[in-house]
């Protein structure tokens, strides 16, 4: 607790001469003869309380004037409180759809299994504002920039091969994740741009779109989703579908030149397991900018005194009233 207006504290020495004064009177006072022709008046039980309590009067005047001096110097008391302000960045995941997605070298297949890792990808930050892109031959928004973690989980479980015309437009899917993020306000602007195959449709070529990202200084991490070589491919025929093995296509030379012109990274896929560890090196480097603020908090102290020199006072006030009343 500290006072706002020490020096008012000063008053309080005034009350010394007072309190003296009135305890020279008292004893000057037991000085003073009366003759009578008897005590009993005055050694009567009711008679000997009284003579005691007559101080009251006296002693809550003082603490009503001491009390009052303490509320005008205005007491107070603060706490340091901590604020913390966490700059979020905004992330949109470009994800291809393409029939290709369907190929099982991952468990079970490329598009389940990037869609369950970018759903814990998307739980580990809540501070960030999430968008999804899908693309294929064409592409379009998933789910704009948003916090809301439940509509953003479940709009991408929705995301399914065979929602837009197959082929693998990665200009347009870049192009598109770049439009959610150009007006954005937020410090960092990154795009998770994930395929497995090689441009072949779209009107925009990827590196245009990446050169359009880097104006806006957005950056762009690459994955290249599949296994080195070959991977198992279900594939319809007049007996059903079955499982071949195709030849695996990724341009890993595109996917290299957008990231490295955009200032990020191009990272290869091959399995459940490297996928879940490409996502959390992402993780790690994109981290929010949380910035703590100290400061005072005070709390006014003041009333407690106000309300105790008024108690005193009308304490004083009844003593007066009712026990030693004057006679008019």
């Amino acid at each position: 607790m500290f006072f706002e207006y020490p020096q008012l504290l000063y008053l309080e020495l005034l009350l010394i001469p007072v309190i003296a004064l009135y305890l020279y009177r008292e004893i000057k006072g037991q000085d003073a003869g009366l003759n009578v022709s008897t005590l009993t008046p005055w050694l009567t039980k009711g008679s000997r309380i009284k003579k005691h309590l007559r101080h009251i009067p006296y002693i809550m005047r003082f603490i009503a004037i001491s009390t009052i001096i303490l509320a005008l110097a205005r007491p107070r008391s603060s706490d340091d409180f901590e604020k913390i302000n966490t700059e979020g960045i905004d992330i949109v995941l470009a994800m291809d759809v393409s029939t290709s997605m369907l190929a099982r070298d991952f468990n079970p297949d490329r598009i389940s299994a990037a869609k369950d890792i970018a759903i814990e990808f998307i739980a580990q930050r809540p501070s960030d504002r999430m968008g999804i892109v899908v693309f294929a031959g064409e592409s379009f928004t998933q789910c704009p920039l948003t916090t809301d973690r439940a509509t953003l989980i479940n709009l991408l479980k929705e995301v399914e091969t065979g929602l837009i015309e197959d082929g693998t437009a990665i200009g347009n899917g870049l192009a598109t994740a770049v439009a959610r993020l150009k007006d954005s306000q937020a410090k960092s602007r990154v795009i998770i741009l994930l395929t497995d195959g090689v441009n072949n449709r779209g009107e925009i070529a990827p590196l245009m779109a990446a050169e359009i990202a880097k104006t806006y200084g957005i950056r762009v991490y690459t994955i290249g989703v599949g296994a080195m070589g070959v991977a198992p491919y279900p594939v319809m025929t007049p007996y059903g579908v079955e499982i071949q093995q195709v030849q695996v296509e990724i341009d890993e030379q595109l996917l290299g030149e957008i990231a490295q012109n955009t200032g990020g990274r191009y990272f290869r896929a091959t399995d459940n397991t490297k996928m879940l560890e490409i996502y959390s090196e992402i993780n790690k480097m994109e981290t929010s900018r949380t910035v703590v603020d100290s400061f005072p908090v005070y709390k006014e102290l003041f009333m407690k005194y106000a309300l105790i020199a008024l108690a005193a006072l009308l304490i004083e006030l009844l003593f007066r009233m009712i026990i030693f009343r004057k006679l008019p």
